[in-house]
């Protein structure tokens, strides 16, 4: 991963990254709150050992005591030293947690042996370590083989007595937390980067641009209001306007390098993804912008366009399609000459094997001559396959995702299907996207008004007042 993925895993799980490292802090504050304190006091022993005054002689005494000082490390935690202080003081404990109580350490290329005991006492502590090197003093009385003259070879000093401690060496509770800090904060970090890797959820446009070539046609925000149409009113609510007509500038250049035709589909991989109100407010900016657009809702199954739109009908495309009506009688002018709706209609039992009929065909090749654009709601493509039957016959199919609800293998296999139908996937449209400051919807809360763009609207306006609808619309 680069270092920009990292950052936006952080921005996306930032509250539980943060919550991880606040519950290393606080447990280790707990920890170190349990903790009893501990005492430690050392003591430090010399060993000499007897050797002649030749080069060679002195080589092989050093070799010696540094084999004699190893073996003396280990020798103080055996019961030759260990029993008579636990006799001496009097202490609870058997040989084995008095040895876990000590450390019996010598530096390197020393003859050195410092005797280190903890202790919740203080006073017991320095009495512990300067017990054992008394005792161990003994032992290598006892342990030091002879000389020909009958001297030892090998003998022990105490060079520095143990003194009470007058701070406790445990707990601390500075590197407690430090280290509580740093715990936290990578479990912190790799509870997000998994979470992250095991969340197939779509969240962004460079999470869609990773699945397919499609180009993604727009980034359409979240808008907290029960309006169910691009509203102008407010900074979020234009900056949500403004991103459906990218939406429509960006349609108007789909299929240029190819067949263009007016006819186009917007579906979805799953239902309660957006597609309806996209290809409604997409159907709105394309005829604020002069545009003839028909609007079909060849969601046979559900169909809701006509309730968005507040249309009371119950015919439409397919009663045209069985011949219970005709187009003109049927469609609906919501704004003559610039926006016209043709309603699901009646409801019927085969609906794939109605919208590939040659009844839909002839009906595309009708409504494509009279209007700059048609645009089909047509039913999410992973149910049912209508879509996709539809998609083939159109110029091609617009895949609307809803971000953080859609995951990566269900577009994928909505996307094989339009592949495997040979439908030309126009675009994507990332619908739903949080907004926030770190993203391109930030910059126009504070940059963008609806009085910034009065103009703007004011020339629209304009030149749809001069333009005179096509006869026969």
């Amino acid at each position: 991963m680069e270092l920009q993925q990292y950052l936006r895993i952080f921005r996306r799980y930032w509250r539980s990254a943060v919550a991880t490292f606040l519950l290393g802090i606080v447990l280790a504050a707990g920890f170190t709150l349990l903790q009893s304190p501990t005492y430690t006091s050392a003591a430090s022993i010399f060993l000499t050992v007897e050797s002649g005054g030749t080069a060679g002689e002195l080589s092989q005494g050093a070799t010696y005591t540094e084999r004699q000082v190893a073996s003396y490390v280990n020798v103080a935690s055996t019961e030759l030293v260990l029993g008579p202080v636990i006799e001496e003081l009097g202490l609870d404990m058997t040989q084995r947690q008095l040895a876990n109580s000590l450390s019996v350490t010598s530096p390197a290329a020393t003859s050195i042996i410092d005797v280190a005991a903890q202790h919740g006492d203080p006073q017991q502590a320095a009495a512990i370590a300067n017990a054992v090197a008394q005792s161990l003093l003994s032992a290598v009385d006892v342990l030091s083989p002879p000389g020909p003259d009958g001297t030892r070879l090998v003998s022990a000093q105490v060079i520095d007595s143990a003194l009470v401690p007058t701070s406790p060496t445990a707990p601390r509770p500075v590197m407690n937390l430090a280290l509580g800090g740093l715990l936290g904060i990578l479990l912190g970090l790799g509870q997000a980067v998994l979470r992250s890797v095991l969340d197939t959820r779509l969240r962004t446009m460079e999470d869609v641009e990773s699945l397919t070539e499609a180009p993604v046609l727009a980034s359409i925000g979240r808008i907290d209001t029960s309006a169910d149409r691009a509203s102008e009113r407010t900074g979020q609510q234009w900056a949500n306007a403004e991103a459906y007509r990218r939406l429509r500038t960006n349609v108007g250049f789909v299929g240029l390098g190819g067949e263009r035709r007016s006819s186009m589909v917007v579906t979805s991989s799953l239902a309660g993804e957006g597609k309806t109100e996209t290809v409604t407010n997409l159907a709105r900016v394309l005829a604020h912008a002069g545009e003839s657009v028909l609007l079909v809702d060849a969601d046979l199954r559900r169909p809701q366009l006509a309730n968005r739109m507040r249309l009371d009908s119950e015919l439409g495309l397919s009663d045209v399609l069985t011949g219970r009506g005709t187009l003109q009688d049927l469609v609906i002018d919501v704004a003559p000459g610039y926006l016209a709706v043709l309603p699901a209609g009646t409801v019927p039992p085969n609906p794939s094997e109605l919208l590939g009929s040659e009844a839909m065909a002839h009906l595309l090749a009708t409504v494509e001559r009279q209007y700059d654009y048609v645009l089909f709601d047509a039913p999410p493509l992973l149910p049912v396959t209508d879509a996709v039957v539809l998609s083939a016959q159109t110029g091609g199919a617009i895949v609307v995702a809803r971000s953080g609800k859609v995951r990566r293998p269900q577009l994928d296999a909505a996307l094989e299907l339009l592949e495997a139908g040979d439908v030309t996937v126009l675009g994507m449209v990332l619908n739903d996207v949080p907004v926030t400051k770190d993203n391109a919807y930030g910059d126009y809360y504070s940059s963008h008004t609806p009085e910034s763009a009065a103009a703007q609207q004011d020339g629209a306006r304009a030149g749809r007042r001069a333009k005179t609808p096509a006869a026969g619309r």
